[in-house]
This record gives structure tokens, sequence and C-alpha cells, in this order.
């Protein structure tokens, strides 16, 4: 005679075993979806401090050019809110999956389309028109990407895990960096001429491939069960940015500044001192490239620990050390990179790099558990995007004008990225206090 207790435990096995299964898909997909994003979102950064300035803005001259090329990068960024915002509301309205899908096409073709726009010498100003347009189409892309890969990770995992599943998605960023990175790096071997004539084309028409790749994994995951069952009940907010804006002002004031040096970090590393060091400092660009394609494998494997850590110690704990080390840390990397010695400025970028790594890692989750389900896709968007256009879209249009004030110093860049880190820290606790994390 058979067991009803037995049976029972068994079958309570075979879903928990889906669920999991199910969650590991789903953090899968974000990974590799929100990598293709950052790919391609990386290569214009890479390619603006190396290149875009002399083939879109060449009549600006080579400093003119450099500013010119700056202001695009962040011009993208601009954008990012009114991807948050569009795509926020939807993925809040009609589900996470079929948001994402979108987005990743929408990334896909802009960046493919880059590849293939004529240069200023050919067509004039509208080499830079058009040039500026698809960055901004890339830039409403990742500003609806983002959020929806957090929560179609964290959201399918089980509630002990939504932290450590969050940071599927964020770790898109150091693989996205990676392959951007090592592909400029092949592609500066080339013959100068060659390069600036077809080379810096090729990472950005290989985005085509791998928006493929992203769709075929992306399409197999099923839609969040959180955002589901919140159809099911009828609970689905009308118009997400208005409950957000008029019952969470507070989370949202705080997630944008949490997310401060989480963001600008990046772009303070990859595209500002990658600009100083290949011009005011006279390194080799691929000497250089190769120091970041280092920095980028250390953060791939080191960020996940902030999770870890995180686990271990409890949130605020972590984000206060690791950003307290990162703060100490900000002149001993300047001070390393002035050196223009290669094995020195990888190890200045390193430890100034993985300490931000890992509270990025945190970042994701942290943003996730402060919002209601019916406005997260909308609030956490909304919150990394706004930082994004505003502070980390900045970053290097800001680093370059303050080195340019100081008639070449990097102290007052110093001190700039060392006050975004206080701002992180000192808002990211009080967020942790107001949420379900603290």
């Amino acid at each position: 005679m058979s067991n009803p207790n037995a049976s029972a435990m068994a079958t309570d096995r075979a879903r928990t075993t889906d669920r999991d299964r199910t969650a590991r898909r789903a953090g899968l997909a974000s990974f590799i979806g929100t990598t293709v994003e950052w790919y391609d979102f990386y290569i214009y950064s890479t390619a603006s401090a190396l290149i875009l300035g002399k083939v879109f803005f060449g009549a600006g001259g080579d400093t003119t050019g450099a500013l010119e090329a700056f202001g695009s990068l962040w011009l993208g960024f601009l954008a990012r809110p009114i991807g948050g915002i569009v795509f926020g509301h939807l993925g809040d309205r009609i589900g996470r999956k079929k948001t994402l899908v979108t987005t990743l096409l929408m990334m896909g073709i802009a960046t493919t389309l880059i590849g293939l726009l004529p240069g200023y010498d050919q067509v004039g100003v509208a080499a830079p028109t058009a040039l500026v347009l698809l960055r901004m189409v890339q830039g409403i892309a990742v500003g609806g990407e983002w959020g929806g890969a957090v929560l179609i990770a964290s959201e399918h995992a089980p509630k002990a895990k939504a932290l450590s599943f969050g940071a599927f998605a964020q770790q898109g960023s150091p693989a996205g960096s990676i392959l951007a990175t090592g592909m400029f790096a092949l592609l500066t071997q080339l013959p100068d001429d060659d390069f600036d004539a077809w080379g810096w084309r090729v990472p950005f028409l290989f985005s085509a491939v791998m928006v493929v790749i992203g769709l075929v994994v992306r399409l197999k995951v099923e839609e969040s069960p959180e955002f589901a069952r919140l159809r099911e009940e009828k609970r689905v907010a009308r118009v997400p940015l208005r409950e957000l804006v008029t019952r969470h002002p507070g989370s949202l004031a705080l997630g944008v500044l949490a997310s401060s040096i989480g963001i600008a970090a990046t772009y303070f590393i990859t595209t500002f001192v990658l600009s100083w060091s290949t011009g005011s400092l006279g390194m080799e660009r691929s000497t250089m490239l190769n120091v970041l394609l280092v920095y980028s494998v250390f953060q791939f494997f080191t960020q996940p620990f902030g999770v870890v850590l995180a686990g271990r110690f409890g949130p605020g704990r972590t984000v206060t050390v690791l950003l307290g080390l990162n703060f100490l840390l900000v002149p001993v990397m300047y001070a390393c990179v002035s050196t223009a010695q290669p094995v020195v400025v990888g190890i200045g970028i390193c430890l100034v790099g993985i300490t931000g790594a890992m509270n990025y890692a945190i970042l994701a989750g942290l943003l996730a558990a402060a919002f209601p389900v019916s406005v997260r896709y909308t609030g956490i968007s909304l919150s990394y995007q706004l930082c994004s256009a505003l502070i980390g879209g900045t970053a290097p249009l800001v680093g370059e004008w303050l080195l340019r004030w100081a008639g070449g110093s990097i102290v007052p860049v110093v001190i700039y990225q060392m006050a975004l880190v206080a701002v992180s820290l000192t808002c990211s606790l009080a967020l942790l206090r107001r949420s379900r994390t603290a």
C-alpha cells in the first residue's frame, strides 16, 4: 500500500527541482542578454576614447573632437531614463519577458548600423547626426534592459536567494566589457591606417551575431512568476510611473544616488582613464587596452564575491567596508596610472575596480528590494537610468573638463570620484534601512 506522505514529499521535491531548474535558466538568460547589451554599449565607450572623434567629428580637430565624442557618449546615457520609463511601464503592465526581447533587438540593430555609418569626410554633418541618433537608440534599449534582466532572474529565484540571483544580470557588465575590450585590443594590432579606416567597425558589426545568440536563449525563458501572480490577481498598476513618483519618491531618490559610483566607476576607468593615459600620459593604445582587458577578467571573477559577503555578513556591513576601501583607493589608482607603467597601472585599476565591482554585484538586489512588485520594473529602471544620465554618463565628460580646467592636474578628478563614492555609501545605507533587505 502506498504512503500518501511519501508521495506528497516526492511531489514537493519534484516541484522544487523544477523551480530551481527554471530559476537557473532565467539567471543564465539574464546573464547572456545583459552581456550582449553591455558589449554593445561598451564598444561605443571604447571607440569614443580611441577613434569616433576623428571619424565623425573630424572638423573640430583632435581636442574638440574628443570632447564631442564624449558628448555623444553622454547622449546615450541621457536617453536611458526614457528607456527606463517606457519599458518600465511595459514591463510592469505586460510582463518582463516581452519587454526584454524588444530591448535586445533594438540594441543589436542600432549597434550594427553604427558599424555601417559613413564618416564626416564622406557625408559631412549627416555622419555625426546619424551617430547621435543611433547612440540614443542604444541608450533607450539599455535603459529598458537592465531592470528587466535583474527582475527576470531575481523573481524566478527562491526568496532567500533573490539578492544573489539579481547578481546574474550584473555579471553581464564585466562579461560585456571583456568582449568589448578584447575585441578592440585585437584590432589595435592592425596598422593605424587600417584601424582608422575599417578596423574599429568590426566590433559593431559583430553585434548582429551576438544578438541572435541572446534571442535564442531569452525566448526560452518563462515569464516572472511574481509578475504572473500579480496579473492573475488583477493588481497590475494602471500607470506605474505615477504610482512610483507619488508613493515611493524617497526610495527613488535614494536609488538614484546609491547607484552613483557603481555606474560612474566603469566609465572613469574604461573611458576617461583610457583617454587620459593614451593622450596626456603617452601610453600605447594596445597596451592600455590589454591592461583594461586584464582588469575586466579580474572583475568578472571577483564581482560575485560581493553577494557572497553580503549573505555572510549582511548587506549593510558589506557595502560599508567595500565602499570605505574604495574611497581610500581612488587616489592610489590615479597615482598608479600617472606612472604610465603597465603593471603599476593595472594594479591601481584592479584595486579600485574590484572593490567597486563587488559593491556593484549587491546593487541590483538592493534596488529590487526597495520597490513593490507592481512598480518594481519602473522603480529600479528609473533609479539606475537617471543615475546613468546625470552621473554615470557624464563621468568621462566631467573628468575631461576638470583635467583641462586644472591645467592637466588630475587632483580635481580624484576629488570628484571620491565624492561620488561617499554619496553612494550614504544613500545605500539609507536605502537598506527602508527596504526588506536591511
